[in-house]
């Protein structure tokens, strides 16, 4: 792979800003033309944030600055003003950060016998509780099915079973996964209880000493590999006032045929048990004569990343805000792979929202100015569970109250036009209505996500602002591909979930067809615009588990 200095990076950015201002000499030059969405300004975009000289975007390193640095250049040349509080670009997020290492005897123990287990092979183990240690030794090991408490669907898998002190092992997903027709959990489609997020936080709600999620590719929606290079690293988390209350000791993933050999040392029955918790009556079970055992440090240290942030200041409606948002940073360095590449550029996630997102902004920046004020956030610590939203969210500079709506992007399509678009969470706001109009112009189906079991309304930036009430729309382009070579273009899009969905090989290719790519962003364009330059507030569906946190604030959106 080329290697890049930041100069001439720096200097790639600048020519993209000077492409702007090119044309014609002389004051009787013709208007130019309305600007549009660039094909060429996308893919030089997402080339160059996903350049080996970016090392993979990690945040609170280096090449963080790189990346603040370039976004920040890359809105001023839009036409955007600075929108962080005192005329600045960037929003600082305190995070903890925690790096394990030193990982000493760790194994299962069962029936006498000793299994060892190596970091990233046979398991993942991290924390994200302070401290400079974790020493875990014949901790007993208790399955709790799905490991959900959701009284409002009459739903305990640990039926008052005291698993304080202990090591709960979880299922992934949740029980409709593997039996839809139950629709106690909404079907296929995923709902909260089936991230492992929510797994991790009622665990320690529960008191337990740790968890450990089996881990299987199709409820889980991606492979080993994806948890192995997710997981192996550095974690992050915001600065909690009681940690203790709301952090496991130990979190971590094991490999499907680790866990079934456990289980059956054990006397259980994995796929028996599997059908068992999907029961309402379902109730844990004690792994008997079983415990796990691990020593590992923890370097447990404070840093400051930043979400970027840029302002399009509205002429009548300034207190009003439209978002775009969508997250900048990736994995950064990590273990080489088979290649021996250690570098996760992260082009297509997310450098293609990135570039996205700049791009929006650069003919946003160059039409009639709206009403209402327009606001592009580059979030920080996506990959790290969502961190840079939920600060925002929790720490806004334009209030949620009167934030109109927002539209978020997340790893676009770089395989060409398709028939559809997928509306993910569809069933939540009315915004669904102005992406299915906009699609119909368009002469595409908008359609509910054609893969609601991997939880994706769960898995990006937007969330954190929809649970506090902010409707959010995240559209996706999906279904059959309107050009040839369709085979071909079938099957990158699927390669890219089996071999490069945060890998190594997640890198630019100047053979994208981009040509997809510009009409989600068009359509997003249009219904922001649109937005901006009306008194419309989108609303949440009745029924709505977000609607609640908007009602409140009701009278403040006339």
């Amino acid at each position: 792979m080329r290697l890049f200095s930041t100069a001439a990076v720096l200097a790639a950015g600048a020519l993209i800003s000077a492409c702007a201002s090119m044309g014609g000499g002389g004051t009787s030059a013709p208007a130019a033309p309305a600007a549009s969405i660039d094909v060429a300004r996308l893919s030089e975009h997402a080339r160059v944030l996903s350049d080996d000289s970016f090392q993979g975007r990690g945040i609170a390193t280096p090449a963080e600055d790189m990346t603040v640095r370039y976004l920040s250049e890359q809105y001023a040349a839009a036409g955007f003003q600075p929108g962080g509080r005192n005329g600045s670009w960037t929003q600082d997020v305190t995070l903890n950060r925690f790096t394990a290492s030193n990982f000493r005897g760790m194994q299962l123990e069962v029936g006498g016998e000793t299994i060892p287990l190596a970091q990233g092979q046979q398991i993942t183990v991290s924390t994200r509780l302070p401290g400079s240690h974790v020493m875990l030794s014949d901790t007993p090991l208790v399955f709790v099915g799905y490991g959900i408490d959701a009284p409002e669907r009459n739903w305990d898998d640990f039926k008052d079973v005291d698993v304080r002190g202990k090591i709960i092992v979880v299922l992934v997903n949740d029980p409709d996964f593997e039996q839809p027709e139950l629709n106690t959990f909404n079907g296929r489609a995923m709902t909260y209880y089936g991230r492992w997020t929510y797994k991790y936080e009622e665990a320690a709600r529960q008191g337990a000493a740790g968890v450990i999620v089996v881990h299987e590719t199709a409820p889980a929606s991606y492979g080993w590999a994806t948890v192995q290079n997710s997981w192996t690293g550095p974690q992050f988390d915001i600065v909690r006032a009681n940690a203790a209350a709301e952090r496991v000791a130990m979190e971590s993933w094991i490999q499907r045929d680790v866990a079934v050999d456990l289980f059956r040392r054990s006397g259980l029955d994995f796929e028996a048990l599997k059908v068992a918790a999907r029961s309402r009556d379902f109730r844990p079970v004690t792994l008997t004569g079983a415990s796990f055992s691990a020593m590992f440090d923890v370097a447990t240290n404070q840093v400051t990343t930043r979400n970027v942030i840029a302002r399009l200041p509205g002429t009548t409606h300034a207190d009003e805000t439209i978002l775009y948002t969508g997250h900048w940073d990736h994995i950064g360095v990590g273990e080489p792979d088979a290649n021996g590449d250690a570098i996760f550029n992260g082009a297509v996630d997310n450098a293609t929202g990135t570039a996205g997102l700049l791009e929006l902004a650069r003919v946003l920046g160059a039409g009639p100015r709206p009403e209402r004020s327009i606001v592009m956030i580059s979030f920080t610590a996506e990959e790290s569970g969502l961190l840079g939203s939920e600060y925002y969210a929790a720490n806004p500079i334009y209030p949620l109250e009167t934030t109109v709506a927002g539209f978020n992007i997340d790893a676009m399509n770089v395989y060409g036009r398709v028939a559809d678009v997928d509306i993910i969470g569809s069933g939540q706001s009315n915004l669904d209505a102005r992406v299915t109009a906009e699609a119909t112009r368009q002469g595409r189906t908008a359609k509910p996500d054609s893969n609601p079991a991997s939880g994706s309304y769960f898995r990006s930036d937007h969330f954190p602002l929809a649970k506090r009430g902010v409707p959010m729309a995240y559209v996706d382009g999906g279904g059959a591909f309107r050009d040839e070579p369709i085979a071909a273009r079938e099957a990158s899009r699927s390669e890219y979930g089996a071999r490069r969905y945060h890998q190594a090989d997640d890198e630019w290719s100047p053979g994208w067809d981009l040509s997809g790519q510009v009409e989600d962003l068009e359509l997003i364009l249009t219904i922001g615009r649109d937005l901006a330059n009306s008194r419309d507030w989108p609303e949440w569906m009745p029924g709505s588990e977000f609607g609640p946190a908007r009602a409140p604030s009701a009278a403040q959106r006339r």
